[in-house]
């Protein structure tokens, strides 16, 4: 596996953000293990309905609190209580703050230094977000929600999970910037390209004529932090929006999952909508697997032979850099990146174009 040193991005192996963990429906009544950012941890949905996701590992004798299906407790369904969870070793306690708060069998005070650490998480959109910050700083942004997902006449399914991806979240990334890409890897050649970045937001604006549609493709995508990729997609009279969200579990490895929203003509989807909506779904998935496969057997790109048309490569590696680095620095390096930037352009059809834009207010705007 390729290293973030070798791209040399910043002071930190894995970036700041929020990143997807697990589809929410996975949450039962028993803990879930994961393995994200080169650590373990612990996920699970309290007895509340919140949910909670520590550090994996028990203090008193290391044993990992999700790791076990087979001990007494845990074959029992017994490890949760209220919001808290019991080590399947020895049953310490601990409380959603990652506190210990009780120990089987033992009536003195629980000691402090059993603290385990507690992370940010949300659900959102059928999606488990956990924050990472190696600085372990507050989020100062939210995961994007979008009014679609609840929308009637929007119909919305299970996500895709496409496993362990062995690259550096960086080639991943460079995918925004990739003009070229998209006629030889897509068949669809751009007819107009422009990238923008905005603090943590990177936006891709493109259409071009798909041959495998017969039609015109207009996508406007954008990431909200370093693995949150959302893209408005129209094909035709089709309208669908495309995630594809991405998590590092290594230093050179992602965690990816892959989902599609189709617009239907009624409130009241039935089977045949249902039905064309999965349709769509698995053709956006094999658009997406074109690149998931080329990503898979390539050789990694820690310096790029750019040609003059291709600046914006090296601009949205900057604005990347900005997550890897304390957030005291964060500003100088989406500010060298900062503005729209376009490296091909035709005019698109504007009345097609405006459709795909967010209404919402999508970037930020104010200094921090």
């Amino acid at each position: 596996m390729t290293t973030t040193s070798e791209y040399e991005l910043g002071s930190f192996d894995f970036p700041r953000g929020w990143f997807m963990v697990a589809e929410a429906s996975e949450l039962g009544k028993a803990p879930m293990p994961l393995r994200f950012f080169g650590k373990d941890f612990a996920l699970y949905r309290g007895e509340s309905g919140k949910i909670i996701c520590l550090d994996a590992h028990c203090k008193h004798m290391g044993a990992h609190l999700a790791g076990s299906q087979t001990a007494s407790i845990a074959a029992h369904k017994e490890q949760i209580e209220g919001d808290a969870i019991r080590c399947p070793y020895h049953g310490w306690r601990y409380g959603p703050d990652g506190m210990v708060n009780d120990i089987p069998d033992y009536e003195g005070p629980c000691p402090k230094a059993a603290k385990i650490a507690s992370h940010i998480v949300r659900e959102v959109m059928g999606a488990i977000m956990m924050w990472h910050d190696p600085e372990g700083n507050e989020p100062h942004y939210e995961p994007p929600q979008l009014a679609e997902w609840d929308a009637p006449n929007w119909v919305n399914g299970p996500y895709d999970h496409l496993g362990m991806l062995p690259v550096h979240p960086q080639e991943v990334l460079d995918n925004m910037a990739d003009a070229n890409h998209l006629g030889p890897t897509h068949g669809s050649p751009t007819q107009y390209f422009e990238n923008e970045f905005a603090k943590h937001v990177y936006i891709q604006r493109q259409g071009g004529f798909r041959r495998e549609y017969d039609a015109w493709l207009t996508t406007y995508t954008w990431y909200t932090g370093p693995g949150l990729l959302l893209s408005r997609q129209a094909i035709g009279d089709i309208r669908g929006i495309e995630f594809i969200f991405h998590t590092p579990v290594e230093d050179g490895s992602v965690k990816v999952w892959h989902n599609n929203l189709m617009k239907v003509a009624t409130d009241h989807p039935g089977d045949e909508e249902i039905a064309a909506a999965r349709a769509m779904q698995a053709e956006v998935l094999n658009a997406f697997s074109q690149d998931f496969e080329i990503w898979s057997n390539k050789k990694a790109a820690t310096r790029i032979m750019g040609i003059p048309t291709e600046r914006n490569f090296q601009l949205g590696r900057t604005w990347y850099r900005q997550f890897y680095n304390p957030r005291s620095e964060e500003t100088r390096f989406y500010k060298l990146a900062s503005g729209r930037h376009v490296p091909i352009h035709k005019d698109p059809p504007h009345d097609v174009a405006k459709e795909v834009e967010p209404n919402n207010q999508l970037m930020p705007t104010g200094e921090e």
